[in-house]
């Protein structure tokens, strides 16, 4: 048995998240379809997290295990992205040793969250619309408070079945791209629906909403109801995956 990592892409405004669910598309179904169409073989495969509905990855990884040695890497790759739809394509795919995992290897993940602070008709696919003034300043100043906590329970959807709620910050930082303000966040670990949550609360801070003693008030509480709302899916990106 041989394992390969896949290096990929996608746009998920039409997929319910990479996961498989039942009587809905997802990007896992898509991608194993074909790998077991190309290897003719039926084909799981294990991806490096489990991005929600509508939420794109500019670079993710997968793992899957075959009994097939593909002996020419890169015709494969052509292969597969001739028979993958047009919102995922595949970079690279390359042999590894059996017991690294997609999964669980990753050491961080690093999503950005796009925000249009003008209308543009051109990003109303990947990115935000705010209409009115944000203290960018200020909610810099709170996402800083981020790396004093590890229990991000109040950012997670609730009734999710994980063992801990705790997660490692090692990036907060807004900046501004193009025309666009962009949140990044990097950590080893996410909750579900915890990046839409820590900026739909950062903006209550923007607004004026909250203060910042208000904010590390929302992490104390370790309760989702006193966090601000979840942002829309289509603005937010995994951009990146280390190992």
């Amino acid at each position: 048995m041989k394992r390969y990592f896949l290096h990929l892409a996608y746009n998920g405004t039409r997929y319910h998240g990479w996961q498989i669910q039942p009587d809905a598309i997802s990007v896992q179904e898509e991608l194993e379809k074909c790998v077991s169409l190309k290897l003719g073989e039926k084909v799981g495969i294990t991806g490096c997290g489990r991005t929600d509905t509508g939420v794109h990855a500019r670079n993710f990884y997968a793992h899957f295990d075959t009994e097939k040695n593909i002996a020419d890497c890169e015709s494969f790759v052509r292969r597969l992205n001739i028979f993958l739809p047009e919102d995922i394509v595949v970079y690279k795919c390359w042999e590894v040793d059996s017991e690294l995992h997609a999964r669980f290897d990753a050491t961080s993940r690093t999503y950005h969250y796009y925000i249009s602070l003008n209308k543009n008709p051109f990003h109303t696919q990947d990115a935000y619309y705010y209409y009115g003034k944000l203290d960018v300043e200020l909610m810099q100043k709170a996402a800083d408070i981020l790396f004093e906590y590890t229990d991000f329970t109040s950012f997670s959807k609730l009734h999710t079945q994980v063992k801990t709620n705790n997660c490692k910050i090692m990036a907060a930082r807004f900046f501004e791209e193009n025309d666009l303000l962009v949140f990044e966040i990097k950590a080893d670990r996410f909750l579900r629906n915890m990046v839409r949550a820590v900026v739909g609360t950062l903006l209550e801070v923007g607004r004026g909403k909250l203060t910042l003693e208000q904010f590390r008030g929302v992490i104390e509480n370790k309760n989702r109801c006193s966090a601000g709302t979840s942002m829309p899916a289509h603005a937010l990106f995994l951009e990146n995956v280390e190992y």
